[in-house]
C-alpha cells in the first residue's frame, strides 16, 4: 500500500501564506500529520510550497527535499475560474462538469495522471504529503480514484490510499 496526503494550501493573498495563512499550517502541522513521508511535493507555487516547508520542519524531515509536480498545476486555471463562478459558490466538481464538461474531464485525466506518478514514486508502505490547490486537488482525485470529492477548504485533504492498483479516499481532519 502506498498513501498520499493532498492538501489545499491555507490562506494566502496573491501567491504567499498570509500570517493566518502561516499560523494555520503550523497547526495542521502540530496536530494533524501522520509522518514519516517519504516525499514532500508542491504544484510549484509558492504558497504550496511555503505550506509544504511548515510541514516539512514540523514532521521534523527537513533532510526531504520538497519537489514539484507541476502536472499538478492546471495551463488553464482561468477556465477553473470561470467554470467555478458560473457553478456558484462552494461548488462541487459535478456542478462545474455541468457548466464545462470538456474542462473537467480533461483537465481530471491530466491531473489524475500526475497524482499517479506522486503515487508511483512512493516505495510499498510510503507516505507523500502533496500541497495544492482547489478545485485541481479534487479534480486528481477523481482522474485518479473516480470519486468526486467535497471541495477542500483552506488547509482541508484526503488521504488517497494505493492498494494493489485500487484507490481508496478518505476525508483529513
Amino acid at each position: 500500500m502506498r498513501y498520499v496526503e493532498l492538501r489545499r494550501h491555507t490562506d494566502n493573498d496573491g501567491d504567499r501564506l498570509t500570517p493566518r495563512g502561516v499560523a494555520d499550517a503550523e497547526m495542521i502541522g502540530r496536530d494533524r500529520l501522520h509522518p514519516p513521508y517519504a516525499a514532500f511535493v508542491s504544484t510549484g507555487a509558492v504558497r504550496a510550497t511555503e505550506m509544504l516547508e511548515i510541514l516539512r520542519r514540523a514532521a521534523g524531515q527537513d533532510e526531504i527535499p520538497i519537489s514539484e509536480a507541476t502536472g499538478l498545476r492546471s495551463a488553464v486555471e482561468d477556465r477553473w475560474r470561470e467554470a467555478a463562478k458560473v457553478a456558484g459558490k462552494g461548488a462541487d466538481l459535478e456542478a462545474m462538469r455541468a457548466v464545462d464538461p470538456d474542462l473537467v474531464e480533461r483537465e481530471s485525466y491530466l491531473l489524475g495522471s500526475a497524482l499517479r506518478q506522486v503515487v508511483r514514486s512512493l516505495p510499498e508502505g510510503g507516505r507523500a504529503l502533496v500541497v495544492g490547490h482547489s478545485p485541481t486537488n479534487e479534480a486528481a482525485v477523481l482522474g485518479l480514484a473516480g470519486q468526486v470529492v467535497p471541495p477542500l477548504g483552506k488547509g482541508e485533504g484526503v488521504l488517497v490510499i494505493e492498494d494493489g492498483g485500487a484507490y481508496r479516499v478518505e476525508q483529513l481532519g
